[in-house]
C-alpha cells in the first residue's frame, strides 16, 4: 500500500499546521498515513563546526529516510516572520547536508495556514519556489487563511476553501 507522510513545519505542540496536514492526508483514499512531529526529531542548531566535530545527527538521517521512502508528502508550514519556523529550517538544513536533492522527486502538496487572512502565503511561496531545486516534485500548493474561523472540530467549514483544498489533495492523490 502507498504511504503518505504528513507533517507541519512547526514544533508547536498545538500546531494548526499539523492539524491541516493531518486532515489533508486523511482525505486520500487507499494509502497509509504517517504523521510526523518535529518534536520527535530534535536536532542541534546546524553549523559547519558542529557537523565537522560530531557529524550528522541520526535524527536528521531518520527523518530524511522517512521522507525519501514515502509515496507522497504533505507539508504545512508555520510562518515565522515571513519565513520557515526555526525548527523546520534547522531540520531542512541538516537534511540538505545528507542529500542536496533531499525531496527525492516524491510528489508533494505544500500548504500553510495561520490565524490571519494571508494564511502563511509568504512562507508557502518560499517553499514552492525553493523545493524544486532540492528534488521537490510540487504537485500543488494551498494557502489556508483564517484557520480558526475556517477549520472547526477537525473539518473545513468554509465550503469554497474546502472545495479548493480538495482539488489540491486530489491532484496529489492522482500523482501518488
Amino acid at each position: 500500500m502507498k504511504k503518505i507522510i504528513a507533517f507541519a513545519g512547526s514544533n508547536s505542540k498545538q500546531s494548526i499546521n499539523k492539524e491541516l496536514a493531518t486532515y489533508a492526508a486523511n482525505q486520500i483514499k487507499n494509502v497509509t498515513v504517517e504523521v510526523l512531529d518535529l518534536n520527535d526529531f530534535e536536532l542541534p542548531l546546524y553549523g559547519i563546526d558542529y557537523e565537522s566535530e560530531f557529524g550528522i545527527p541520526e535524527k536528521a538521517r531518520e527523518f530524511l529516510n522517512k521522507v525519501q521512502l514515502a509515496d507522497g508528502l504533505i507539508i504545512s508550514f508555520a510562518e515565522h516572520n515571513g519565513a520557515y519556523s526555526a525548527a523546520f529550517k534547522n531540520l531542512f538544513d541538516w537534511m540538505s547536508r545528507i542529500d542536496g536533492k533531499l525531496w527525492n522527486g516524491v510528489p508533494m502538496l505544500l500548504m500553510a495556514t495561520s490565524p490571519g487572512a494571508r494564511g502563511g502565503a509568504t512562507v508557502l511561496e518560499i517553499a514552492t519556489n525553493r523545493f524544486p531545486y532540492m528534488g521537490g516534485n510540487v504537485i500543488g500548493s494551498f494557502s489556508f487563511p483564517s484557520f480558526n474561523e475556517n477549520f472547526k472540530n477537525g473539518v473545513v467549514v468554509n465550503e469554497e476553501l474546502k472545495n479548493d483544498l480538495h482539488k489540491e489533495i486530489k491532484a496529489l492523490e492522482n500523482a501518488v
